[in-house]
């Protein structure tokens, strides 16, 4: 039962999510919280993690959930629910992209979608930090500051800004994400 539910659950997601992965976030917070699949410290491990790997968050987060909730099998029809209906999609979109995109109905479509995205991954990034930085999952939530949390991203802006400043050029996803790992070893006591 819980490999047809981790199927259906993340059809679902993949359906109707726009945007992407990130657009994808709060979806997935919000319908594997609501189940109780995962405690939000797990579901934020799972990002953190989800992120750092090869591959799109969303089919990232559909792996790790599917596994933690059903082993290999839940993994798989977990991440086979996730694709489906984006890989549908494309499928008939390159079979008639050239026709489609000229008709003002489609465009409109478009344009209206595109800040409903970017306001899902800004509330995905809020709710992230919120709950990072000051250690609030809801508004009755205890508040506890994290400083630590705070030196590392006042760390990686500050290296990020010398790189665009001083080196001319952005820096690679790959340093930051390495030097954030480290980061949190050393300032979360693993050394």
């Amino acid at each position: 039962m819980i490999y047809l539910r981790l199927f259906l659950l993340f059809l679902e997601i993949g359906a109707v999510s726009f945007g992407g992965g990130y657009g994808m976030l709060s979806v997935i917070r919000d319908e594997v919280l609501s189940r109780g699949m995962l405690t939000e410290e797990q579901l934020m491990n799972f990002i953190a993690v989800a992120e750092s790997t090869p591959g799109p968050i969303a089919i990232n987060m559909a792996t790790f959930i599917g596994s933690s909730q059903g082993g290999f099998l839940g993994a798989f029809l977990a991440t086979l629910g996730v694709i489906l209906p984006a890989f549908t999609i494309i499928l008939l979109v390159a079979a008639i992209l050239k026709n489609l995109l000229k008709y003002r109905g489609v465009q409109g479509f478009l344009s209206g979608v595109r800040p409903a995205v970017a306001a899902l991954i800004l509330a995905t990034a809020v709710t992230m930090g919120i709950r990072t930085f000051f250690g609030l999952g809801n508004v009755y939530g205890e508040f506890s500051f994290n400083p630590k949390g705070l030196i590392i991203l006042t760390i990686l802006i500050l290296v990020g800004l010398g790189s665009k400043y001083l080196l001319k050029k952005k820096p690679s996803p790959i340093v930051l994400i390495l030097l954030s790992a480290g980061l949190g070893m050393l300032l979360y006591g693993v050394f």
